[in-house]
């Protein structure tokens, strides 16, 4: 006869990193059966979905659960536990904010209520995942994390934090010269706001509100046109991509051939043809 407990812990896996991405502690993706969170607490918020099975925990001294299409959010210095809620046990993701994302006035609120079910965040926090799993998606998970964290704040009662004597059209302007400059190295929305005197989610809404096209997607395209500027100076394409910006010569090409129709390669052999 198996033992459950030793297939419990067979099925149990844990994968954490620290993104560089401002505002995000670390980034936690785990499977669990046999383990029982004891009782402790975060210097962080903790914000996660579950996307297999379900937790019982309790938060202080209030029993809760987690399951399904929702976000749940837990503040910090709040004491809670966790386990499953079958032995089938679950699988989740985690992202542990720092309190300049939500701020600590939202604690109370975030202790009665928890759980948000709003599609829109929902959706939101599984860009921002999708978006940490690409070596050069920084800019672009800093971006969907500003927003989901405004959508998060309003649903907690939050009011919006952004400076009320700075203009969409100025901000916007003046955000694209700043990519212009550094689109290669681009700064983090983080230090954009401290010297545009914004916030991360008014820079976000006020760029792509104004130009038609996300901060993010804005770098990659101008990353794009300085790499075809050296291909065809004959610059190597392992080189070209690294000095345009990229990762490496395949996130170049994935992104070459989705803006320009062909792969950075048959682009550089045309000029030849």
């Amino acid at each position: 006869m198996y033992d459950r407990r030793v297939l419990d812990i067979a099925r149990e896996w844990v994968r954490a990193w620290k993104p560089q991405v401002p505002g995000i502690h670390e980034v936690f993706h785990a499977s669990f059966a046999a383990h029982a969170y004891p009782p402790h607490t975060h210097d962080a918020w903790t914000v996660f979905i579950v996307d297999r099975g379900a937790v019982r925990y309790d938060l202080e001294s209030r029993h809760r659960g987690a399951a399904g299409r929702r976000i749940t959010i837990l503040p910090p210095h709040v004491t809670h536990d966790g386990r499953a809620a079958a032995t089938t046990g679950y699988r989740k993701r985690v992202l542990y904010l720092g309190e300049e994302v939500l701020g600590e006035r939202l604690i109370g609120r975030a202790v009665d209520h928890p759980d948000i079910e709003d599609p829109a965040v929902v959706r939101g926090f599984d860009a921002v995942h999708r978006a940490l799993r690409d070596p050069d998606g920084t800019l672009e998970a800093e971006s969907r994390l500003a927003i989901v964290a405004e959508r998060i704040r309003r649903r907690l009662g939050g009011v919006r934090d952004d400076p009320p004597d700075v203009t969409g059209d100025a901000l916007a302007a003046s955000l694209r010269a700043l990519l212009d400059d550094r689109s290669v190295d681009p700064p983090t929305l983080a230090e954009a706001g401290v010297l545009l005197h914004a916030s991360p989610s008014q820079l976000v809404r006020t760029f792509t509100g104004t130009f038609g096209i996300a901060p993010h997607r804005y770098v990659v395209g101008r990353r794009i046109e300085t790499a075809r500027r050296l291909l065809l100076d004959g610059v190597p394409l392992a080189r070209a991509a690294v000095d345009a910006g990229f990762h490496d010569q395949a996130h170049l090409t994935r992104h070459f051939r989705r803006h320009v129709g062909v792969t950075p390669g048959r682009y550089v052999s045309s000029a030849r043809g």
